[in-house]
């Protein structure tokens, strides 16, 4: 079998478009929710993996990393930077006009100013006294630390995190917001792209007009054109466009007596239906369409109600055994199908990302370690508890769940490529 679409520049660039917008979006939302929480965002990045670019703008630093495989906001409380200091070591301090400690040198090649204070820390507290205690040529003294000051190893600074900015010393409310706002804003997303498929390409309207007329098609040849409006059929009332479908669907190969209003005079045109293979009549035209901005918005709600249903209900079979992870598809196979939708048209590859924003969603609230529903999980325990699960056991219970999660990646990517290869 071919390579259908691998080398498409089309494929490869809609694949990078949606699936980092999915993934900005998902991370902007923890990352808008962590900041109004007061919570230190350390890092905002795009993909996995080394630095490929990044700049830094107030206390976040926002980079693009090489495995293009999801995101992260990199909070105070969950990285190892307060580490770098340590009890003995030599360091050099700077002060600001009232005489707290701005930066912390950790290391004797970064430079300094000549005023700095140079001395052997004995005690620190960055979290909840904010105070460095150093032993100068045999006397202690000891320094208020601002609450933004910057430990600076190998040129590079870290901002410390008192308590109160830090994610675990945050309200259970909040920190739970902090996550659930994650998958929140990938529904959020799929809603705009239903709403704007609907303003853009219309969305289908339930009264009884004539959309699209094929041409060749009864319709077409009984003279019925765009924008008619059916009145009743064999003498029965149509109120909408179901009716109309009603009756023609289940009247293949007769010939049904149309009343039609047009331009405020209505006749009678007679329109043979056509039976198709599987005996269904039908008189080849569409439903006609609506772009007025209630609808859009109607069907932005609909849409992304009814396609989470959907995706619930297909999870639903692979923990009752009714599919099995042979009928799961990965990267590969998103990419692929990514690639075939973007050939039928942008309408249909913004549907398809709704589709994915509302998958990515979904599986990130699935109650399993390393996700973001794990975490809610563990928020929903300490609630529950009145105090947190230790760190430690959290931490472990996380790591297994990634390794499982790699794991299950492996599985369904060696599934994309037997059926890409088969």
């Amino acid at each position: 079998m071919p390579f259908p679409n691998l080398d498409s520049l089309e494929s490869i660039l809609a694949f990078a478009i949606i699936f980092g917008a999915l993934v900005f979006f998902h991370e902007m939302g923890h990352f808008l929710l962590a900041k109004r929480a007061g919570i230190l965002c350390r890092e905002f990045a795009l993909g996995m993996g080394p630095k490929i670019f990044s700049f830094k703008r107030g206390e976040t630093e926002y980079t693009i990393r090489l495995l293009p495989i999801g995101g992260m906001v990199r909070m105070a409380g969950e990285d190892p930077e307060m580490d770098m200091l340590k009890t003995g070591m030599m360091v050099r301090v700077e002060r600001d006009a009232v005489g707290k400690v701005t930066h912390i040198l950790l290391d004797e090649e970064t430079p300094g100013s000549a005023r700095a204070i140079a001395g052997r820390v004995l005690d620190y507290d960055l979290e909840t006294k904010l105070f460095i205690t150093l032993e100068l040529d045999g006397e202690d003294r000891t320094f208020s630390i601002h609450p933004q000051a910057q430990l600076v190893k190998d040129g590079r600074e870290a901002q410390i995190a008192p308590l109160n900015r830090q994610f675990k010393g945050k309200t259970v409310g909040q920190r739970f917001w902090a996550i659930f706002a994650g998958p929140a804003a990938n529904f959020l997303l799929a809603f705009v792209l239903f709403v704007a498929i609907g303003l853009l390409y219309g969305v289908p309207d339930d009264v009884p007009k004539i959309g699209e007329v094929m041409p060749g098609g009864p319709a077409a040849e009984a003279g019925l054109v765009q924008g008619d409006r059916v009145v009743s059929i064999e003498g029965k009332p149509i109120a909408s466009w179901r009716d109309i479908v009603e009756i023609v669907s289940t009247s293949p190969d007769k010939e049904l007596q149309f009343e039609i209003e047009r331009n405020g005079q209505v006749s009678t045109v007679p329109v043979h239906v056509e039976g198709d293979e599987t005996n269904v009549g039908k008189i080849m035209v569409t439903q006609s369409m609506t772009y007025a901005p209630g609808e859009a918005l109607k069907f932005g709600v609909t849409s992304t109600y009814k396609f989470t249903v959907m995706i619930l209900q297909s999870l639903g079979m692979l923990f009752t055994g009714a599919v099995g992870l042979q009928d799961l598809s990965g990267p590969v196979g998103i990419f692929q199908m990514t690639g075939q939708f973007a050939q039928q048209g942008i309408a249909i590859l913004m549907q398809w990302a709704a589709v994915l924003s509302i998958n990515l969603g979904l599986f990130n609230l699935l109650p399993l370690p390393a996700l973001d529903g794990g975490r809610l999980a563990f928020l929903l325990v300490e609630a529950l508890r009145g105090k947190p699960v230790d760190p430690h056991k959290e931490g472990m219970v996380h790591f297994l769940g990634f390794a499982f999660l790699m794991l299950l990646i492996l599985v369904v990517t060696w599934n994309d490529l037997q059926r890409l290869f088969a």
